[in-house]
């Protein structure tokens, strides 16, 4: 069937598995930082742009003219579900919150406003390529910038079963960097 096939490198440009959650990442050597936490279910990214069209209140412009559409902006977003838990990703997942220790004994308590101090930095990163093992490993890595879980803290526990954390981390804007759109995208082939 002449159509019926697929690339003969469809291998070598896989995203493969679920891929890990940290904390900061560096692209150019593969050095990851902190792992948020063992997930469940997979990762979800979505760039969420939303679009103008300037012509649509123009007589006999049909449309969706490309000339006259425009990017208003994005909302990233990248949601998932936790298994484990710790002091710092709690904090993360309340969101705007303050973290203390005593005795052993993390105590989290929400905020009521927020502070750019809540937002973080979020890293996707997932294997990628045939060869993505050892240091010259490919991968495939999603930077959120300035994120913030805005669903704030959600748990849900059965009987016999594990605890199941959700969060939706969005992206924003900076007023230091007000043409920075909130995400990055890396795509790096492994090598031998």
């Amino acid at each position: 069937m002449k159509y019926t096939q697929i690339p003969n490198d469809t291998f070598q440009h896989l995203v493969l598995n679920a891929g890990i959650l940290v904390d900061e990442f560096t692209p150019a050597d593969g050095t990851i930082g902190n792992l948020l936490g063992a997930t469940t279910g997979g990762i979800t990214f979505n760039a969420n742009p939303t679009y103008s069209d300037w012509g649509e209140d123009i007589d006999n412009c049909p449309n969706n003219m490309m000339e006259l559409k425009r990017i208003d902006g994005y909302d990233p977003v990248m949601s998932g579900t936790f298994l484990t838990v710790t002091g710092s990703s709690l904090e993360s997942l309340v969101g705007s919150a303050t973290k203390t220790s005593t005795s052993g004994v993390d105590k989290v308590v929400p905020n009521n406003e927020l502070s750019t101090t809540d937002f973080k930095e979020v890293w996707w990163i997932g294997d990628y390529s045939d060869k993505n093992t050892g240091a010259t490993a490919g991968f495939m890595a999603i930077h959120l910038l300035n994120a913030l879980n805005q669903t704030s803290l959600q748990i849900t526990t059965t009987k016999n079963g594990k605890g199941q954390l959700a969060f939706e981390y969005h992206g924003h804007y900076s007023l230091n960097a007000q043409d920075t759109v909130p995400f990055e995208v890396y795509l790096k082939a492994g090598t031998v």
